[in-house]
């Protein structure tokens, strides 16, 4: 008897649904999720675009046709999209994010600044700008760079060194791997940066039966690593031999939520605690062991204890020429450093013992394994406490007008800020000589009012940041603070936050050129060259009378409110009507250019900045014989 022939089974039909690439990425994005500690939220919660030939057909029309899924941000330059998106992404401890789209050529170009300055500061961005056509029907195309020895080769290829994932979807199905690698690194806590998905205008309009799962909803988690324990020990082991002992607190800290955990450490501890431009804020001004910002920028208590700490436990910073003042200021003969980092790379800087571990998991581990075998002594307790109540002293006379009339210097706008704001505002610089004041002199009074970018320290930052950073915290006073050298980079965002009445506070310090690097030009030998905003004169280039350039008019003309402030007096009521504003205010000052009694205490540690080793002016000269001094403490920590 013939045996019956097995039936072939049949191969399960996979659901699929018909879209365009475009139109898949963007139900993909809308269906995608972060959760730390418990709690979920959504990964990409809005999009920000201005479109061109090489998006408007492709993301553009899928922007549309999923407006109730992604929300949309109309920028006005790509940039500064960028910008707007990675404050968002600071202020959302990096658990959301926001895409930009842009068309291929220079939208796409202009990507770069900002996808440097995501990256440099660890922050999630998606990037989605358009490519030229992957089929190639014409050759070339509008905007296309044209590389004799590689047609695979367009302008988008620059993102790839300022870019943490980079693709180029060439084919609809390529999408499907490409999403999840962007989504697993914006969502890793080591790796992130700007991603990158080029998307040439053909593949963006394509269409292509894509598997229901591929738009499944999605739970990216971020993972707290917690310490290795041989590393733990050895942490242990140098904590308790230490004698003078150092905490730098860097941004980390902040990405890890740890600040309740330093808090605690530092408590059981009393080991002080300074902290870099992205860690400011760690602890709150008035902590016990709060001794201010560290390094160039920082306070002359946080620099005295480097100069004299035997182990530096770093947590969550990657030790910049700032923080390390070019390698002089930690200058005790047998110094040593115990770094607590996510990452290994940073965690084994500097020659140090690793702690590789999420920085709440770290110090946690920390606090339990010394119980309380590691603890400052009165004495030291009292030292640092005591210079500390000094510096602040320097820091009310700073801020402190000789009266309610005279023009006010640019500590003094700190200081009126420093009286009218709670530790409910947020405020946000870049660059310019504010970064430097900000960090010697103010007083922080929560973990995220402090948010200086000082990893990548862009111009024109401030204001797409404001934004990005008031739609992360609605209801909260935002302020960007930016001189008009800054201001004049970049400041197109204002009409989008006129256009969706994000109520940011913005304050023009008018000071007619690049003061920060005027005042460093000064001491390099190089005389200010170039750095003032003034017409030509006798005495050298741009040496006469200051430019007639009304900001406040521009900013008014975008479509803000404006209160110009002569005085200390006008300008004490000019930020207290701005913090009570509901729509997008700006207030503008002309300051005084600073003196020996209201100016910034100077440089509290030495930065390098080579000068001419040979030079006939005498300026140059002097500044030489300066660097040869300083230069000869450097050192490699070995």
């Amino acid at each position: 008897m013939t045996e019956p022939t097995p039936k072939t089974p049949k191969t399960p039909k996979i659901a699929t649904t018909r879209l365009t690439t475009a139109q898949a990425l963007v139900r993909f994005l809308s269906r995608q999720h972060t959760e730390r500690d418990g709690t979920r939220q959504r990964l990409i919660t809005g999009t920000w675009g201005v479109f061109g030939h090489g998006n408007v057909a492709g993301v553009g029309q899928a922007l549309l046709q999923y407006a109730d899924d992604m929300p949309f941000h109309q920028g006005r330059n790509e940039q500064a999209m960028v910008h707007a998106a990675v404050g968002y992404a600071r202020q959302s401890d990096r658990l959301s994010a926001h895409a930009v789209t842009t068309s291929i050529g220079p939208g796409a170009t202009n990507l770069v600044t900002g996808a440097a300055l995501a990256t440099v500061n660890h922050l999630p961005v998606l990037l989605l700008p358009g490519d030229v056509f992957a089929a190639r029907p014409a050759d070339p195309v509008l905007q296309q760079l044209e590389v004799p020895y590689a047609g695979d080769v367009s302008v988008n290829d620059c993102l790839r060194p300022v870019s943490k994932y980079f693709d180029r979807i060439t084919r609809p199905e390529q999408l499907i791997p490409a999403a999840l690698q962007a989504m697993r690194v914006l969502t890793d806590p080591v790796d992130t940066g700007a991603v990158t998905l080029a998307l040439p205008q053909d593949v963006q309009a394509e269409a292509y039966d894509w598997p229901d799962d591929f738009f499944a909803e999605r739970v990216w988690t971020v993972r707290r690593p917690a310490p290795d324990r041989a590393e733990l020990a050895a942490a242990v082991q140098a904590l308790t031999a230490a004698e003078r002992p150092l905490i730098v607190a860097g941004g980390g800290v902040h990405h890890s939520g740890a600040e309740d955990a330093l808090a605690a450490f530092a408590e059981a501890t009393r080991i002080p605690v300074a902290s870099t431009q992205a860690g400011k804020g760690a602890l709150r001004y008035d902590h016990p062991a709060d001794v201010g910002g560290i390094g160039h920028t920082g306070t002359a208590t946080a620099n005295e204890l480097a100069r004299t700490a035997d182990l530096i436990l770093g947590v969550g910073t990657r030790y910049t020429d700032f923080t390390t003042a070019s390698g002089t200021l930690f200058a005790h003969p047998d110094v040593r450093f115990l770094n607590l980092n996510i990452a290994a790379f940073d965690a084994h800087k500097l020659s140090a013992l690793p702690l590789v571990a999420d920085a709440r998991e770290g110090l946690t581990a920390l606090d339990l394994a010394i119980g309380k075998s590691v603890r400052a002594t009165p004495a030291q307790i009292t030292e640092y406490t005591e210079d500390k109540e000094r510096w602040e002293h320097r820091v009310d006379a700073c801020y402190t007008a000789a009266d309610d009339l005279v023009r006010p210097t640019q500590t003094h706008v700190l200081g009126l800020l420093d009286e009218l704001v709670t530790g409910e505002d947020i405020l946000i610089n870049a660059a310019g000589s504010l970064p430097g004041d900000l960090h010697k002199l103010w007083r922080t009074r929560s973990r995220d009012q402090y948010h200086v970018e000082y990893g990548y320290s862009c111009m024109g930052y401030e204001i797409p940041a404001a934004l990005g950073v008031a739609l992360a915290a609605p209801g909260r006073p935002v302020w960007a603070l930016v001189g008009d050298g800054t201001y004049l980079m970049n400041p197109t965002e204002l009409v989008t936050a006129v256009q969706e009445n994000i109520p940011v506070k913005i304050v023009i310090l008018q000071n007619h050129g690049y003061a920060s690097i005027g005042g460093l030009s000064a001491t390099v030998g190089a005389e200010g060259f170039g750095t003032q905003y003034r017409y030509p004169g006798k005495e050298g280039p741009y040496s006469g009378a200051p430019l007639p350039v009304d900001l406040a008019a521009n900013a008014a003309s975008l479509g803000l409110d404006v209160h110009r402030a002569k005085t200390v007096r006008e300008l004490r009521e000019a930020i207290a009507a701005t913090r009570a504003a509901t729509r997008p205010t700006c207030v503008y000052v002309e300051t005084e250019t600073a003196d020996t009694v209201s100016g910034p205490p100077p440089g509290q540690a030495w930065w390098d900045v080579p000068v001419a080793e040979t030079a006939d002016r005498p300026s140059t000269v002097e500044a030489r014989e300066e660097y040869d001094r300083h230069v000869t403490a450097r050192r490699r920590h070995l």
